[in-house]
């Protein structure tokens, strides 16, 4: 059994409030008890304005946090996430084939998880998640990976590729290694650390979107990259924040600007450690799921929420109908209170 006097309570991290909860950090991975005394204290004190369970925040959360509109590094890299797909550097060989290269370097670095909170971070190129790879069905790729960090680490690509360019191969620190392989299927892929313990290299923050277009292209839409995750802040095997693209209430602090009408695609991934299930829940409106992507004969789901493991992926597609902010969020009420949850505003 867990020693209690170690835990954080995830129903009442976010008490402590931003200020309080910047301060809890900064000591918890020396003394994880530390965090608990200071959750304990705001807790008795009411830190942040907050009175427990019912006081409010602007985003009618609970737990007294107020993500504020304030434009921080974490929320930056957050909404960068959303449209910055990597084509790579796009050459052609002999036979008129499409080769791209891409570079992915691992890095162990601080990431902004929330306002003023920081985790440890092992990352790729620098971000949690990863950069978002993009290619088309049949693009001979090319990804050179550099160790620039203090672990054994790997890239394992989801897809269809020899056994050879599977990232089981651990590439020690200071070592290179170039995947080489042939795109395929068209659909909505993955890639992630295979370097064990695994939960503890997917945890820290190793993983990204990997999309395969079809060579008939999609219908056009507007298109975002959406990778669902969480972060346990004191290293006990449970988490206390719950992100979409590595930031806790990105999108409430900033809605996603979309045009009423307007067709929209979400590539949408969960790489969330710790718990079984996550889910993706859209408010006031219906969407197309397409688990995978990869069948163009499939027939989508139609519906308002979808549950992933972890690695699982799909493509949801949705207009929306009338201006108006439509909500979005995990439908696991607690992954909502503790980040996860953004919104939607049609114009």
């Amino acid at each position: 059994m867990k020693d209690r006097n170690k835990q954080v309570s995830r129903r009442n991290f976010l008490k402590a409030g931003a200020a309080g909860t910047a301060a809890l950090i900064g000591g918890a991975l020396l003394n994880p008890g530390s965090m608990l005394q200071s959750v304990a204290s705001a807790e008795s004190h009411g830190s942040h304005g907050g009175s427990g369970e019912g006081s409010q925040s602007m985003s009618g959360m609970s737990h007294g946090y107020d993500p504020g509109t304030e434009i921080t590094e974490g929320f930056k890299m957050a909404k960068e996430a959303l449209t910055a797909f990597d084509y790579g550097k796009v050459s052609r060989s002999a036979d008129g084939r499409t080769i791209r290269d891409y570079e992915i370097t691992a890095l162990e670095q601080e990431i902004e998880i929330m306002k003023g909170v920081k985790f440890p971070g092992w990352t790729y190129n620098g971000t949690i998640p990863g950069p978002t790879i993009r290619c088309t069905e049949g693009d001979l790729l090319r990804i050179k990976f550099n160790n620039a960090a203090t672990h054994p680490h790997s890239i394992h690509f989801h897809g269809i590729h020899p056994t050879n360019m599977d990232g089981l191969e651990e590439v020690p620190p200071g070592g290179t290694f170039t995947y080489e392989f042939e795109a395929k299927p068209a659909g909505m892929m993955v890639y992630h650390c295979h370097v064990q313990p695994f939960r503890h290299h997917i945890h820290k923050g190793m993983y990204g979107n990997f999309i395969i277009d079809p060579k008939k292209p999609r219908t056009p839409a507007k298109e975002f990259s959406m990778v669902m995750n969480g972060y346990d802040l004191d290293f006990d095997g449970a988490n206390e924040v719950y992100t979409v693209n590595g930031y806790a209430f990105a999108f409430m602090q900033e809605p996603i600007k979309v045009k009423v009408g307007e067709p929209i695609r979400i590539y949408l991934s969960n790489f969330l450690e710790f718990d079984l299930i996550n889910s993706f829940h859209l408010h006031a409106n219906f969407f197309h799921y397409y688990a995978i992507g990869a069948d163009p004969e499939a027939r989508p789901l139609y519906t308002d929420t979808v549950m992933l493991g972890q690695g699982e992926r799909g493509l949801v597609e949705t207009t929306f109908p009338a201006p108006g902010k439509y909500m979005f969020h995990a439908h696991v009420s607690e992954f909502t209170e503790l980040g996860w949850v953004g919104f939607f505003e049609a114009e």
